[in-house]
């Protein structure tokens, strides 16, 4: 049995060792072993490594040769067991120098409803109707109404979208993952307009507070609207947002970060309030053009602004929103952004 210790570093990160793995052991074996069993196989579900934000820290736990090999519930119930258990004698000890024991073997392990694994390898068995009912709590041919989307994170978008397939045999693994790829049109306006309504709730506080000595209340703030056009620009350029481990890392990746990041940075990084508004100011309008130059729906023009006569720049973030939001054609969804508008004390 693999120790910690054992582990050292290997070169390659987790999709391409995970690709081999099936390529060169894994495949083969079924070929040999269970010809007439048609099946996905596919690194998807959970991990650093299938962002590609693995390194050599990752590979001290939940990480290494592995494959998530889908069946269908009839032969789910008929050969799963057999497949790990066979697969347990017929795995080395290590692939590509990296120990196949306990440590890298991802959290859920052992037997349940719709997968097996062993933690001696990394041969897991599973249905696709069971991870999809896990990760999104749906059926997996259940269509998604607009207000289902809305309720679907990012990250679990990102674990059923995520990764590498290796293999397909009937479709249907990679025919979800193009289903989730996106969000509807609809949904995808809601949530620009949501996005733009978040800033508009508090794009003014950051020169309020500041205005009366809060530097510390003004950064906090600052940083929640740094944050939350960041997720602008990975709405407008139609990718999903990670959790917080890897969300800053992911956004550099966006082709708009190489110019919006500095301007972020200059945000965080003022020595004052008003210096600190002015860098927000320029990302708001960066990302308003943004939406524009990618060609999605809305008549607006972004514009920088005080806000209501008091001496806060800020940008009309309520009219780019009313724009958004005229666009959305599904009923659920239309009117839901309707609020009062006026200033806050």
């Amino acid at each position: 049995m693999s120790q910690p210790g054992e582990t050292g570093v290997s070169p390659l990160q987790g999709v391409e060792l995970s690709r081999r793995f099936y390529d060169d052991l894994v495949g083969p074996w079924l070929g040999r072993e269970f010809p007439r069993l048609r099946h996905a196989a596919a690194l998807i579900g959970y991990g650093s490594e299938l962002l590609g934000f693995d390194d050599a820290m990752s590979q001290d736990h939940n990480w290494g040769p592995r494959v998530w090999l889908y069946i269908t519930e009839p032969d789910f119930a008929a050969h799963a067991d057999a497949i790990v258990a066979s697969f347990t004698d017929a795995a080395p000890e290590r692939f590509l120098d990296v120990p196949m024991g306990w440590f890298n073997r991802p959290h859920l392990s052992g037997s349940g409803p719709h997968w097996r694994s062993d933690p001696r390898h990394g041969l897991e068995v599973r249905t696709l109707e069971g991870v999809v009912r896990d990760v999104l709590g749906v059926e997996v041919d259940q269509p998604l109404t607009h207000l289902a989307w809305l309720g679907l994170a990012d990250q679990w978008l990102l674990e059923l979208t995520a990764g590498a397939v290796f293999h397909d045999d009937d479709g249907r693994l990679t025919a979800l993952r193009e289903r989730l790829a996106w969000f509807p049109r609809d949904v995808w306006l809601y949530k620009l307009a949501c996005q733009w309504r978040r800033i508009g709730e508090e794009m003014a506080f950051v020169g309020r507070a500041g205005s009366v000595g809060d530097d510390l209340g003004s950064r906090v703030i600052a940083a929640r609207l740094v944050r939350d056009v960041m997720r602008m620009a990975f709405l407008i350029e139609g990718r999903y947002a990670p959790y917080p481990k890897w969300f800053g890392s992911a956004f550099a990746r966006l082709p708009c970060a190489a110019d919006l990041a500095p301007v972020l940075d200059r945000a965080l990084a003022a020595p004052d309030w008003k210096a600190r508004e002015a860098a927000l100011a320029e990302a708001y309008r960066f990302v308003g053009r943004l939406h524009k130059q990618r060609g999605l729906p809305g008549d607006f023009e972004p514009r920088i602004e005080p806000f209501w006569g008091r001496p806060f720049t800020v940008i009309n973030a309520d009219a780019i929103k009313e724009a958004i939001a005229a666009e959305i054609a599904a009923p659920e969804l239309v009117g839901a952004l309707d609020e009062p508008e006026g200033p806050d004390a």
